[in-house]
């Protein structure tokens, strides 16, 4: 499953529920790239998305997936180890 971290959101493909219409990369070509047969490859995984516009474009392409075969998901953050005396 292809992933792209933006702050506390990752942008994921299921490549099982996609059927390779291309859609996700007409709507966020910098984002996801297809292979030679429609199906995307994220870009770059897991590099951060580098502003606010790549979040953006994200949310686009997830809306405009026929299969809603992409997803924006809220990533927690790791808990910061503690210290003990």
């Amino acid at each position: 499953m292809g992933v792209i971290r933006h702050g506390e959101f990752v942008l994921k493909v299921d490549p099982v529920q996609c059927d390779g219409f291309g859609h996700c990369h007409e709507l966020a070509p910098e984002l996801v790239d297809i292979d030679e047969w429609g199906y995307p490859i994220i870009r770059r995984e897991p590099t951060p998305l580098a502003d606010h516009q790549a979040l953006r474009s994200a949310r686009y392409a997830v809306r405009g997936c026929p299969r809603q075969a992409l997803h924006i998901e809220r990533v927690e953050a790791p808990a910061a180890p503690s210290r003990r005396p």
